[in-house]
């Protein structure tokens, strides 16, 4: 059974599925898997006729820490300070740092289907009130928070310290402040020069209420309230979080002993790794989920997430390597072996349930969608490339009948993500000019076989199917028959029509010219 049915199968009563983002920089591709598992789980329970709310929440009260994505002065002026009042890096389009990086964020979710019934903001949360009674809690309980901190993640706390920070009433910073004491109406606090390494505080110490938005709990604490304030039942949570002693295990037992409410129920994700190296917001590493979205359409983007389990790390390195196409290919797999077509290599058991959650819509016609023609995403960027080439008639060729209206909208979806890859992200090897005038100059490196080959090949093709499958098989059946190492015979072909030893798959590549050229230039290059 796939992991979110599972999950949906076992849950009984009304359901509160949260999510939420620390936006402190360019939110890179790999923080779409937790919003794209949270939306796969509500998906399952309403499946499973559970009524589930999808809640997804911006903690713009954190501090903001990221350097490297502000100028000299700014670093000096705003590290430390709540990411709401933080002035947008980019002018006027919005009127904060953390509303401009959580909105660029959020714009990608409509397009992959991810649709919250409720967003929330920390700041504005604060702000409101509702928080001031779990605040009032915590510091009362300052003493068992401390002795949680120590049970589960070894962390020890002065005895003065207390799970708040304030905003400090001089320089507007929250990352440097540290409570000292509660009177049950106001707190002692201090902004420290040396609290953080991140940012300095200004010195201030001084007294106030901590409620209405004036501060905020520690992200653990801070965790366990959201729960309890939200009824939250089931919130995943990435890796880092996860581990023994971690800020979940924290969160938990703070839930519990402090909040006296049981936590939600966590599925544990894993990250997704560029170059095996973890990318972060904070530091602007990674492909940022905007520029990601506009090369991978909807449908595919929710397969890289979903074809393995939440807890297997997902290697994805798009910039200069065929990572791209091999994740249309994947797509292309899953919605054939759904529809009941033979396919080549391993799927999972459960791949019509990975088919059916990577769609967008979640009443889609899951058969109607299975059996809709989809050309290979390799092969339309290998068309994009060559002048002349009605596409959309070639395709339609190849597919044997006229699109319909949704293959046509899938065609336009690919021409558009093909003409970005090969923009940003293709290999060079990927990116091709067919020599049309003349044979050229490099085919002249080709050797005495490679030449035979090529002869031969020419009249082998005359009566195979004109489509990449076929001429691929027939390009390793000649080379095989003529005891010619298939990567001898490729480089023959692509000296023949690119002037190189390497491109694209090579059979695709014919498919896409015409026949007769195809066939002269082989014999041409054959003698």
């Amino acid at each position: 059974m796939f992991w979110a049915d599972e999950l949906a199968a076992s849950a009984t009563g009304r359901q509160v599925v949260n999510d939420s983002k620390t936006p402190s920089g360019t939110v890179h591709v790999g923080s779409l898997r937790g919003p794209v598992v949270v939306d796969t789980i509500a998906r399952a329970l309403r499946h499973a006729g559970v009524t589930v709310e999808l809640r997804y929440g911006v903690d713009d009260l954190d501090p903001m820490d990221a350097q490297a994505l502000l100028t000299p002065d700014a670093i000096e002026r705003f590290m430390g300070v709540p990411l709401s009042a933080v002035p947008d890096p980019e002018g006027d389009c919005h009127w904060s740092y953390a509303r401009h990086f959580a909105g660029v964020f959020i714009d990608t979710f409509d397009g992959l289907g991810i649709r919250p019934d409720t967003y929330y903001w920390m700041s504005e949360v604060y702000a409101s009130g509702v928080m001031d009674r779990y605040i009032r809690t915590a510091l009362d309980a300052a003493a068992t928070i401390r002795e949680i901190y120590r049970r589960v993640a070894k962390v020890n706390h002065p005895d003065d310290w207390h799970p708040l920070s304030v905003i400090c009433e001089s320089c507007g910073r929250i990352g440097t402040t540290i409570v000292t004491g509660w009177d049950g109406e106001r707190v002692r606090y201090e902004c420290r020069a040396g609290l953080v390494t991140w940012a300095t505080g200004c010195g201030h110490s001084g007294e106030t209420s901590p409620f209405g938005g004036r501060a905020k709990m520690p992200y653990n604490v801070d965790w366990a309230a959201k729960w309890d304030l939200f009824g939250v039942t089931i919130e995943p949570a990435g890796k880092d979080l996860s581990t023994a002693g971690g800020s979940r295990d924290r969160a938990d037992a703070i839930a519990r002993e402090v909040f006296g409410n049981e936590p939600p129920l966590n599925v544990p994700y894993e990250f997704l790794n560029i170059g095996g190296k973890k990318m972060s917001t904070s530091k602007g590493l990674g492909a940022s989920a905007q520029k990601i979205a506009d090369v991978i359409p909807p449908e595919q983007l929710r397969t890289l997430f979903l074809r393995p389990k939440p807890n297997t790390a997902i290697e994805f390195d798009p910039d200069g390597t065929d990572a791209i196409p091999r994740l249309f290919d994947e797509s292309d797999r899953l919605a054939a072996a759904t529809d009941g077509r033979q396919v080549r290599g391993e799927l999972p058991a459960d791949h019509e349930r990975v088919f059916t959650y990577s769609l967008v819509e979640p009443d889609a016609d899951v058969a109607a969608e299975a059996a809709t023609y989809r050309p290979a995403f390799s092969h339309l960027a290998l068309l994009e490339q060559i002048p002349g080439v009605d596409l959309v008639e070639r395709v339609s060729a190849e597919k044997g009948a006229p699109l319909t209206d949704r293959e046509r909208a899938i065609v336009d979806e690919r021409r558009a993500a093909a003409r970005a890859w090969l923009e940003a992200y293709a290999p060079e090897r990927a990116r091709l000019a067919v020599q049309r005038d003349a044979l050229p100059a490099a085919a002249a490196e080709a050797d005495d076989d490679q030449r035979t080959y090529l002869a031969a090949l020419a009249p082998a093709l005359e009566a195979v199917a004109w489509n990449g499958e076929a001429l691929q098989a027939a390009i390793f059946a000649k080379a095989t028959e003529r005891d010619l190492p298939a990567g001898r015979a490729f480089a023959a072909l692509y000296l023949a029509f690119l002037g190189r030893t390497s491109g694209p798959r090579a059979g695709w590549l014919l498919a896409a010219l015409d026949r007769g050229f195809v066939l002269g230039r082989l014999r041409e290059a054959g003698t």
